[in-house]
């Protein structure tokens, strides 16, 4: 059932020659209570904004945003039942983590005995409870971001906002931290935005994925679905790693292409669907863990290759622009050996050359 929506939201900002500029343009959304829903894009894309206009503090220029079957754009910010977690955790310093938490409920109507309920319950999930004493600067950065997600808690939200919180975390803590988030948000059933850029957090949290491009939404689905059906070029590039690789190339009157030496034929699946772009130029894409390297002499030579351990990541020059592959190979790979590439053509993507929608 859906719980949160957007319908035709827009955000617009102006220049100093007054023209218009959509920070989010016509945004249109659904999601059910209990999702946890990724916003994902590149800095400027425009999903921190739209989270911001769900919390209340940027004004929707167009549209609705609808909670709990209740429009709330014009809704006070302390009235909207949402708890904003930010990436510098916004923590009092004079305050001690029970502090903090409470801080929040002062206001409320609620009991003394509830607050400390409340209070000792979001200490026990976070595993906070020795900690209920310190500072936060006598916390480590994991710990000031599970204080951080502490005060959401306990205000018991309709909504969870977390805008890039594992940011200013290291490698190790953002996996830790990751970890907590998903047990957090299968043990409340919590309906979570969450916003990032980095397609890992989006891709092992979300139960959807919305992917931003220039305020516009590109595309909606379950990780699966992004991955393996983007809908443009834009998705393709940007989840993924490596990105898929974006060959400009003929498509042939007879459904092949050429990628260097390599005559690839199109399926006949996907041949029908590009019978009107024949004899066309078209993207291909195609990710690089479906292409196999056979080492060959006077094959192809590879530009770069990075040993990743259990991994190779190779890159060549071909004719159509650069290619990457990925050999799931535990030794290191010999640059000064050249190979032949094998396409696996099932899993071939076409695009439109002029706008990048798939074929």
């Amino acid at each position: 059932m859906t719980y949160l929506e957007f319908k035709g939201v827009s955000k617009i900002f102006y220049d100093n020659q007054d023209n218009e500029n959509y920070a989010v343009n016509a945004a249109n959304l659904s999601v059910d209570k209990g999702e946890l829903v990724v916003f994902v894009g590149p800095s400027g894309c425009g999903k921190s904004t739209l989270l911001r206009m769900i919390a209340g503090l940027e004004e929707i220029d167009e549209g609705e945003i609808v909670l709990d079957g209740k429009v709330i754009n014009e809704v006070e910010v302390s009235k909207r039942e949402i708890a904003m977690v930010f990436q510098d955790y916004a923590l009092y310093p004079h305050m001690s983590v029970a502090e903090n938490l409470s801080f929040g409920l002062e206001n409320t109507k609620l009991k003394q005995a509830v607050i400390n309920e409340k209070i000792e319950y979001s200490l026990d999930v976070l595993e906070l409870g020795n900690l209920k004493g310190r500072l936060p600067k006598q916390l480590s950065g994991g710990q000031r971001q599970r204080v951080a997600l502490g005060r959401a808690l306990v205000k018991n939200p309709k909504v969870f906002l977390l805008d890039e919180p594992l940011s200013n975390l290291d490698a190790r803590l953002r996996v830790q931290t990751r970890k907590l988030i998903s047990d957090l948000h299968k043990r409340l059933d919590a309906t979570m935005i969450y916003v990032t850029h980095d397609q890992i957090e989006a891709m092992t949290l979300g139960d959807k994925i919305v992917v931003m491009n220039q305020g516009v939404i590109q595309q909606v689905g379950t990780p699966e679905e992004i991955y393996q059906d983007p809908s443009n070029t834009f998705v393709a590039n940007f989840i993924g790693t490596p990105s898929m690789n974006l060959l400009r190339c003929q498509l042939n009157s007879d459904a092949t292409v050429q990628i260097d030496d390599a005559i690839i034929q199109i399926p006949e699946t996907l041949a029908t669907k590009a019978k009107d772009f024949l004899g066309k130029e078209v993207i291909v894409g195609i990710r690089p863990e479906d292409i196999l390297l056979v080492e060959q002499e006077n094959g192809l030579e590879p530009e770069l290759i990075e040993y990743l351990g259990s991994e190779n990541i190779i890159y060549f020059n071909t004719p159509q622009g650069e290619l990457v592959v990925k050999s799931n190979v535990s030794n290191r790979l010999d640059r000064e050996k050249s190979y032949r590439l094998q396409f696996n053509s099932e899993k071939l993507y076409l695009f439109i050359s002029e706008n990048g929608i798939r074929i």
